[in-house]
């Protein structure tokens, strides 16, 4: 059985906006997630669960796969 981790990152925060990729430490703040899932040795994928076209581009430069939900 594969092992999979999701990871949702949704543009549309309601408190500060575009938060998932609010730049900290020099990298957009969803990639600690992306990285530490990515260089986990349990899983098998890696997929971010998004909205925004935006956030699948970091997601997918960061390792993961991106999936889109409308």
């Amino acid at each position: 059985m594969k092992k999979i981790a999701i990871i949702p990152a949704r543009s549309g925060s309601k408190g500060l906006k575009d938060k998932n990729i609010i730049d900290l430490c020099g990298k957009p703040m969803m990639n600690y997630s992306i990285e530490a899932a990515v260089n986990a040795t349990c899983f098998d994928r890696v997929l971010v669960s998004t909205d925004s076209e935006k956030y699948g581009g970091i997601a997918v430069a960061a390792g993961a796969e991106a999936i889109y939900r409308g």
